[in-house]
C-alpha cells in the first residue's frame, strides 16, 4: 500500500524528522517518545551512521537528513517494529518531501547499506 501524505504514520514520522531537525539548533525538552529515545540512544545510532557513511562526518551531514538517518537507523535497528523496506521507503519519501536533491539518493543508500551489513552479520 503507497503512503500518502495523510497517513498518519507518515505524518508522526514527518513530526519526529522535524523536532530531530529542530534538536540540532535548539536543545527543547521534547513531548515525542519516539524522540526521546532517539536522543538517548544517539550515541549508538550516530555509530551507525559513521559506519554506513564514512565519507559523510555527522557534523557535515544536511540537519535534515541527518535526521532521517537517525530515525531510520533508529526504527531499524532499536525499535525493530516495522519491516526494514517500509521503514526505508518512508525514510526516502521523506527525504523527498524534506531534503534536497540529492537527499532521497543518500538516506536509501545509507539504510540499504545498514540492512545489507545486519543481514551478512551473523550476530545480528
Amino acid at each position: 500500500m503507497i503512503k500518502t501524505p495523510k497517513d498518519p504514520r507518515h505524518v508522526a514520522r514527518q513530526v519526529i524528522v522535524k523536532e530531530l531537525f529542530a534538536e540540532s539548533f535548539t536543545k527543547q525538552p521534547h513531548r515525542n517518545q519516539t524522540v526521546k529515545n532517539i536522543l538517548s540512544n544517539l550515541e549508538s545510532i550516530d555509530s551507525e551512521i559513521t559506519t554506513i557513511a564514512p565519507e559523510f562526518p555527522i557534523d557535515k551531514i544536511n540537519r535534515v537528513d541527518l535526521a532521517i538517518l537517525r530515525l531510520g537507523v533508529y526504527e531499524i535497528t532499536i525499535d525493530k517494529t516495522q519491516p526494514k523496506k517500509v521503514i526505508i521507503d518512508e525514510a526516502v519519501e521523506l527525504a523527498k518531501e524534506l531534503g534536497g536533491d540529492t537527499s532521497a539518493s543518500f538516506i536509501n543508500g545509507a539504510l540499504g547499506k545498514l540492512v545489507k551489513d545486519m543481514e551478512n552479520d551473523p550476530f545480528d
